[in-house]
């Protein structure tokens, strides 16, 4: 008699991460056609010197520090995947802190670098980045606006997930 073997694979969503600044992406992702091909390797962010950039996601800094003139984080989230900040103005952080969503991991030059890779893969982080919605509020008459509405989960329109 014959054996039947089943497998069964579970279809994993791509992380839903919170974007690191709220400003427009002037340089998209470039995949590289080899590992030492040219590319764009991330993203890159048209900010303002001072800029706060906040942490995508929970992790831990697995590197601060300069390398060629400029000033690098990285941190390693749980899902496995690392996120690079580049191209920092300044950091309070330093290897083994801890960072939760939305934790400062320092100020942008004029220009903000992120990355993605699993590994030594590099992703498209336009698809682990979501979109932060808030809920409607109403404005008084008088025009002065009152507190600011708590933003809601992000969502990745990609991935069908919130954060």
């Amino acid at each position: 008699m014959g054996s039947v073997l089943v497998l069964l694979m579970a279809t994993v969503a791509p992380a839903c991460y919170v974007p690191p600044v709220s400003s427009p992406i002037t340089e998209p992702f470039l995949a590289p056609a080899c590992a030492y091909c040219p590319g764009h390797r991330g993203v890159e962010y048209a900010t303002t010197a001072g800029t706060r950039v906040h942490a995508v996601a929970p992790g831990v800094v697995t590197f601060a520090g300069v390398v060629a003139g400029v000033r690098y984080v990285v941190v390693m989230h749980p899902d496995g995947i690392a996120a690079t900040y580049g191209d920092l103005g300044s950091s309070p952080l330093a290897k083994g802190a801890a960072v939760s969503v939305g934790d400062p991991v320092g100020t942008s030059t004029d220009d903000l670098y992120f990355g993605l890779r699993r590994g030594d893969v590099y992703l498209d982080p336009a698809d682990y980045l979501g979109v932060v919605h808030h809920r409607p509020r109403l404005v008084p008459s008088s025009g002065v606006p009152g507190r600011p509405s708590k933003p809601l989960p992000a969502t990745c329109p990609a991935a069908g997930t919130a954060r």
